[in-house]
């Protein structure tokens, strides 16, 4: 799927050239940096790490998978020892005692993103998988989050992207049309997820090109000078 471009499929297609009403974002490197590694380097090698974030070695994906889907960090780690061995639950344990590291910052352009959507009349919502049990370090540490009109978090629901329900639960709890939204990710799994809900997609790389694609939809907001 190529990024910056809105995609609007299947259920999704009805939707292609209908105003922009609310636009709903991921978290983790969308408007929020997540970089895993960032919370190893203090105690471990690159090739230690990089092995640690190979998932057919350590599994670190899947049980981040199974606890943004609700599961607890003690059952995440659990899993992981029984499954892959006591040195990448170990590791695992370690990560998640320094979550707070790999969060390193907001990605550029996001906040002033948000306003002026919000200045032209533009509903911003949150929907990004994340363990429940970690989410209060991202409303601690990043302070773009309590601008979103409001938020839908995995981890409280046992729900979890790209499966259709959770983004009918969030057009639900919202009270938000999906042909009159627009799902914003950088996975390209989570945007097929949103267009079998009906809601059209962009694949995010680029702050500008996000803005340029918006304002090109009919959003009003200023352009790159």
């Amino acid at each position: 799927m190529e990024y910056d471009v809105l995609v609007g499929e299947g259920a999704a297609a009805a939707a292609m050239g209908k105003p922009i009403e609310n636009v709903i974002f991921d978290f983790g490197n969308v408007l929020i940096y997540w970089n895993p590694e960032a919370a190893m380097l203090p105690r471990y090698s690159q090739h230690t790490i990089d092995e640690f974030l190979d998932n057919d070695i350590s599994g670190f994906y899947d049980a981040n998978d199974m606890m943004d889907g609700g599961a607890t960090m003690e059952e995440g780690i659990a899993w992981m020892r029984r499954t892959h061995g006591d040195k990448w639950a170990d590791m695992l344990t370690y990560y998640l005692a320094n979550f707070r590291d790999s969060l390193t910052g907001i990605v550029p352009g996001a906040r002033v993103l948000l306003n002026d959507l919000k200045a032209a009349g533009i509903g911003v919502w949150g929907l990004s998988n994340w363990a429940a049990e970690l989410f209060h370090v991202a409303e601690e540490q990043c302070d773009i989050l309590p601008m979103l009109d409001g938020r839908l978090v995995s981890g409280f629901v046992h729900l979890r992207k790209p499966h259709k329900d959770i983004y009918e639960r969030a057009l639900q709890e919202f009270g938000i049309d999906a042909q009159g939204s627009v799902f914003v990710d950088d996975k390209a799994m989570n945007i097929v997820g949103a267009n079998e809900a009906g809601i059209r997609g962009v694949r995010f790389s680029d702050p500008q090109k996000l803005r340029a694609l918006l304002i090109a939809e009919g959003v009003g907001i200023p352009g790159v000078q």
